[in-house]
């Protein structure tokens, strides 16, 4: 997999937004949507012993019952960065079959390099299965395979991306817009969400088996084809490996900081939550893994 070095200079202009934002507020106090960047220090959730979360909005919810069990400005609508993938693969597998095959273009691969995304170092005429396009797209984030797959299941990307609105509203994700299939930010203006909408969003994606088994997923490779050449992913998502966790989503922007949409079974619960506009990158997998142990404890108790 390959990160380029304009991403990773972005990732430290990010770290650099913290410096001289405003007090922390609490979970209760109704906050503005805040133009670009992380907000600014922890807010303590009036639900009692919540744990602290530093990040602009954040959501937890139980998906058997769909109860509201953490919530920080849940509805401001903010950039999300790759979490954006979610709802790709989401979407795909609305019409595509796991065997489908999918050729790579020399424009999905042009299009990740433009736009200094995180690739899955798809090679031009290689063809793969919609499965195995989705572990690219997932654990090392693809921007290639996202617009491998947009392409061919839109058809074109801008039919996909029409798709991804579609299905957002019949979700009842009234607060938010996609503008593409992988999150990178875009001229003429982001996409937007909230961690309410992305919640709901990862409550039916881990409903669906190939993407709950995708998202768990640490490591992955294929061995060399005459279809195509050996490929080796590894999971962004450091939160995998703790007990219960099951994945789902990480992701980065300058405007968008640090996103992580998340998911774990814990107590006989399963619970999903969504992080936006945090600021340090292992924090947000800390804040998560803090989050579904609170929730899950107050579930059983």
């Amino acid at each position: 997999m390959r990160i380029r070095k304009a991403h990773l200079a972005a990732a430290a202009g990010a770290l650099a937004l913290v410096t001289g934002l405003t007090a922390p507020a609490h979970a209760s106090a109704p906050a503005a949507v805040p133009a670009a960047g992380p907000a600014a220090g922890p807010v303590h959730a009036v639900q009692q012993d919540a744990p602290s979360v530093y990040g602009s909005a954040a959501y937890l919810m139980d998906v058997s019952s769909g109860k509201e069990l953490f919530s920080k400005n849940a509805d401001d609508r903010l950039p999300i960065a790759s979490v954006t993938k979610m709802m790709t693969a989401y979407v795909v597998l609305k019409t595509a079959k796991p065997t489908d095959v999918v050729q790579v273009k020399r424009e999905d691969v042009q299009y990740a390099e433009d736009g200094g995304g995180t690739t899955a170092d798809l090679r031009p005429g290689d063809r793969l299965t919609v499965g195995e396009l989705l572990y690219g797209l997932m654990l090392p984030s693809g921007a290639d395979a996202a617009h491998a797959l947009a392409r061919t299941y839109g058809p074109g990307v801008g039919g996909f991306v029409g798709k991804m609105n579609a299905t957002a509203r019949e979700l009842g994700m009234n607060d938010t817009e996609y503008v593409n299939a992988d999150g990178l930010p875009k001229r003429g203006g982001d996409g937007y969400s909230t961690a309410r909408d992305q919640s709901m969003l990862a409550a039916k994606a881990v409903q669906v088996p190939l993407i709950k088994e995708v998202a768990g997923t640490r490591y992955h490779s294929l061995d060399a084809t005459s279809e195509h050449r050996s490929y080796s992913w590894r999971n962004t998502n450091k939160l995998l490996g703790t007990p219960g966790a099951l994945g789902l989503k990480t992701g980065f922007t300058r405007a968008a900081g640090f996103t992580l949409a998340f998911a774990g079974e814990k107590r006989g619960h399963t619970l999903v939550g969504v992080l936006l506009g945090e600021s340090d990158s292992s924090r947000r997998f800390d804040t998560a893994e803090a989050l579904l142990s609170w929730g899950a404890a107050r579930e059983s108790a």
